[in-house]
């Protein structure tokens, strides 16, 4: 007896996005947890699962990632364009700590904040509310850089008026020779930004979907609200909005380095990501799980062992 076994009636019964085949998505999991890692026939040859085997040591290695793609960058002589999420956010302490070490400044870098909290109309909070993910990133990350941060000019956030730009810019960045690089995490549903999975039903094709570059006021799933709720509000899901300002696949598809992170564990053997870090690298890439294109992309994922099982 399991989910699939007693779907029909119960109050789960259309509540997953219609692309999903549960049956096939329990087969993802049913592998040995030691065999994670192991390589699919789909993934680009440059990308590559990383497993590791606490939280501190995923901060240091997402920050340590972070901070060497932006030295790398500047010691190439390129201009970097990087998508940034808010969060896991221990990863920005140590991406500081490891720049301000190297001496090396950002004066190269153009962020792009992938998302942000918004009404339908896609209104969002001042920069000064806390709550906002550009409040965020400042207190995170750009603050503590200091004399060695992005330039103001440099930085982008998700706002109704900023975000429908990204798109033109990082296009001019790269043609100009510029790299891209995609921080990201993964969602429960296994959204990449708020890019969620049952936007795939509004288009004809794979190739349709992969050209949408933004949406303004994007309808959340009630998972998203849900996983937000317990990881970012303290489980108090009347604060969640249900809408939100999100880079498209337009963009996170256009990718010279990925750097994403896993960390979706609580404590005493809880956890909320497994399943969303399983079906991202067992799953072959499809619009109605959109992580599962990240692992067609070159960089790195980093993933916590205890997600494996």
């Amino acid at each position: 007896m399991d989910l699939m076994s007693t779907i029909a009636g119960s109050m789960m019964e259309g509540f997953f996005p219609a692309g999903w085949d549960l049956a096939k998505i329990d087969q993802c999991m049913s592998a040995d947890p030691t065999t994670i890692t192991d390589r699919q026939s789909w993934w680009h040859a440059d990308f590559q699962p990383v497993m590791c085997g606490s939280v501190t040591d995923f901060d240091t290695m997402l920050g340590h990632e972070i901070a060497l793609t932006i030295k790398q960058s500047r010691d190439a002589g390129e201009k970097l364009a990087l998508i940034l999420p808010v969060g896991p956010m221990g990863m920005y302490r140590w991406a500081v700590y490891f720049l301000k070490e190297w001496g090396v400044s950002c004066d190269h870098v153009y962020g792009f904040n992938m998302d942000e909290w918004s009404d339908v109309d896609g209104n969002t909070l001042p920069p000064s509310n806390p709550g906002a993910f550009q409040y965020a990133m400042q207190e995170a990350f750009y603050g503590p850089l200091g004399d060695l941060t992005v330039p103001e000019n440099q930085r982008h956030f998700a706002t109704k008026d900023v975000l429908p730009t990204y798109a033109e810019k990082i296009g001019e960045l790269k043609s100009a020779g510029a790299k891209l690089g995609v921080i990201f995490g993964i969602g429960r549903v296994c959204h990449i930004a708020f890019w969620e999975p049952h936007f795939a039903g509004e288009f004809n094709s794979e190739e349709e979907w992969k050209a949408q570059t933004h949406r303004i006021g994007a309808k959340l799933h009630p998972l998203t609200i849900e996983q937000n709720a317990v990881t970012s509000f303290k489980s108090r899901t009347t604060l969640v909005p249900a809408y939100a300002n999100t880079i498209g696949p337009g963009c996170f598809l256009q990718a010279d380095k990925i750097i994403g992170g896993c960390d979706g564990i609580f404590s005493r053997g809880m956890q909320w990501q497994g399943m969303s870090v399983w079906m991202t690298l067992r799953h072959e890439p499809t619009s109605w799980i959109p992580s599962t294109y990240m692992t067609t992309q070159p960089g790195r994922l980093i993933i916590l062992d205890e997600l494996a099982g």
